[in-house]
């Protein structure tokens, strides 16, 4: 378990720190999955959260039933272009205090995310963490779809409200900043 900084109300799941946000699917309202690894969207807006990571070689059982306290359980394949994703915050790049969670090297892997805590301080910004992410990633074959294992009101609002439009339009102050932050992450310098 490590702590993992939450900015504007993400983390991530990347792949050699590269976010190709333009690419993000942001309609299920908990995992972004994008071309290259995901953005896992918080309920606190900036502050630690806790996070444990699992890898193995299969999927695990899956979750019967709500005694094991997880509000929300999806499951997505994640692309691991280069073989090196690893959980980042998105202003303090990788968590070295958590493995890398492509060890069979590049392709896809099965994502199941895990999250509970995510209503209890949303869109705040705290100093001690509320909420609790367990990600499980097994190597996967050929992409498979979106499975919602255990939904929360939040993530059947999602599901029933249209996707935004691909990409996000550079002007937009949220959109420049996951672009900014985009550059930043591949060395380069914010636009002036």
């Amino acid at each position: 378990m490590a702590l993992v900084e939450a900015v504007d109300g993400l983390f991530g799941v990347l792949d050699a720190g590269e976010i190709p946000a333009h690419t993000a699917d942001w309609s299920n309202g908990l995992v972004a999955v994008m071309s290259s690894g995901a953005l896992i969207v918080s309920g606190v807006s900036d502050g630690p959260v806790r996070v444990t990571v699992a890898t193995s070689a299969g999927p695990p059982p899956t979750p019967s039933d709500r005694g094991d306290g997880w509000e929300e359980v999806i499951e997505v394949t994640v692309h691991a272009p280069t073989g090196r994703l690893r959980v980042q915050s998105l202003e303090r790049g990788d968590v070295r205090d958590l493995p890398l969670l492509s060890p069979h090297g590049s392709g896809p892997y099965r994502l199941r995310l895990h999250a509970r805590g995510r209503t209890i301080a949303p869109d705040k910004v705290c100093d001690e963490p509320v909420e609790d992410y367990l990600l499980h990633l097994w190597p996967a074959g050929p992409p498979d779809e979106t499975r919602i294992l255990r939904a929360s009101e939040e993530i059947e609002r999602s599901l029933c409200t249209p996707a935004p439009s691909p990409g996000p339009d550079p002007h937009a102050p949220d959109a420049r900043t996951i672009v900014e932050r985009e550059r930043l992450l591949r060395g380069g310098n914010p636009p002036g």
